[in-house]
């Protein structure tokens, strides 16, 4: 039997309350569209191209994949899925600083 608990405040879920609730997160690397201009299209491509191999060798393969795309899931009881809505990025308020 597949035992649920809430992500955040480790409550017991299905058997403590009548529905979970599930968030997923998805973080990517925002590319905006390139200007190009009469300089770049005289840029060294090969040099260039070189250099981001070289940076990345530097890099483990995790590191990598993060920096450009990531997905959390997480499973939430009623009352962490109402703060959750509240207050996704967990930012402190003037009434909550304390």
């Amino acid at each position: 039997m597949l035992h649920f608990t809430c992500d955040r405040c480790d409550r017991g879920l299905l058997l403590e309350e009548d529905v979970r609730y599930e968030v997923t997160i998805e973080v990517k690397s925002g590319y905006d569209p390139m200007e190009i201009t009469r300089e770049d299209l005289k840029k060294d491509f090969s040099a260039e191209m070189s250099r981001l191999l070289r940076q990345m060798k530097k890099k483990g393969t995790r590191e990598l994949e993060d920096s450009v795309y990531k997905v959390f899931r997480f499973d939430l009881c009623l009352k962490c899925q109402k703060e959750f809505i509240e207050n996704p990025l967990s930012k402190l308020t003037v009434n909550n600083e304390q």
